[in-house]
């Protein structure tokens, strides 16, 4: 009972303190909004940008990769080919 008359005593204040002429703006909290907003969307494009790169990069890996096991393979089956006109030789 003792915590709610103390809250109570101190919302009275603060209403009491509070100025009748005394207006807020919250044209303070839109432009923080605003700001967040602009700072999320910016994060968002630079995960996006940074997620594309990666994915470019690993597809070109990738391909790269292929390409040279490709003629890795190619040159063990002319490897192979040249093995066995040797041996019917």
């Amino acid at each position: 009972m003792k915590k709610s008359l103390f809250v109570a005593a101190i919302a009275a204040i603060s209403l009491v303190a509070c100025k009748k002429g005394e207006t807020t703006s919250t044209d303070a909290s839109k432009d923080s909004v605003a700001a967040t907003a602009d700072s999320a969307t910016a994060a968002i494009d630079s995960t996006a940008t940074a997620a594309t790169d990666s994915i470019k990069a690993n597809a070109d890996a990738t391909k790269d990769s292929v390409k040279a096991d490709a003629n890795v393979a190619k040159e063990e089956v002319k490897a192979e080919e040249k093995k066995e006109e040797a041996a019917k030789k």
